[in-house]
């Protein structure tokens, strides 16, 4: 059976709320895991259908949760997300072909594209972990960490766990500081392959 409330009460850095009933009673638990469809955040006040439940606490808890009006928009949504994340996937092993051709050629180590494609390989499992960890309602990865991990290189394992998996997707917060760490990368790598930056590192290697 659904039922129908609003939420009244949301805490979007730890991923839970509150469900107010429409029909009256306490308050329902609700976690961000619980959404048919996380391709939007949640938000104080949106209106959503729910299936009841207890959870170990013994408390109500939200199941299966949508909001008022998007139902008729899922079939869309779910081919959205699919096709996303295959372009995602697709875009990273791209990043790592190139990087393969470019040592290849003789303007990168190959140790570079070996880093790249061992640091998004350990991205892509922080993230995995990261998204079970949410919906178990469990000790979180800091953003900090996933941040710092897709800046060493590991961000087309991030872009790819990000649509594949489907979390930290829709954040916005998250969203512009994971593709302002992607341009600081992208930056530092095409400085290394530029002619200036070994001669600028070998000069202040033999300065120190």
């Amino acid at each position: 059976m659904r039922h129908q409330g609003r939420i009244t009460s949301w805490k979007d850095d730890k991923g839970f709320g509150f469900i107010t009933p429409n029909s009256g009673g306490e308050q329902v638990f609700l976690h961000i895991s619980a959404f048919q469809n996380r391709q939007q955040r949640p938000a104080q006040g949106q209106l959503v259908t729910y299936e009841l439940s207890i959870d170990s606490q013994r408390r109500a808890r939200a199941e299966k949760v949508a909001r008022v009006g998007e139902s008729a928009r899922a079939s869309d949504t779910t081919r959205d997300t699919a096709s996303g994340g295959t372009l995602a996937a697709v875009i990273a092993l791209a990043v790592i072909a190139g990087l393969a051709g470019a040592a290849f050629m003789g303007r990168l180590s190959y140790a570079v594209p070996a880093v790249y494609a061992a640091v998004s390989i350990v991205t892509f499992m922080v993230y995995g972990f990261d998204k079970i960890a949410a919906e178990k309602g469990e000790r979180r990865t800091p953003e900090n960490t996933l941040h710092l991990l897709d800046l060493a290189g590991g961000w087309p394992g991030g872009l790819a766990a990000q649509r594949l998996l489907r979390h930290k997707s829709s954040k916005s917060s998250f969203q512009g500081v994971f593709w302002t760490t992607v341009a600081l990368n992208v930056g530092m790598l095409a400085w290394g392959m530029s002619a200036q930056g070994p001669m600028l590192l070998k000069f202040l290697l033999g300065a120190a």
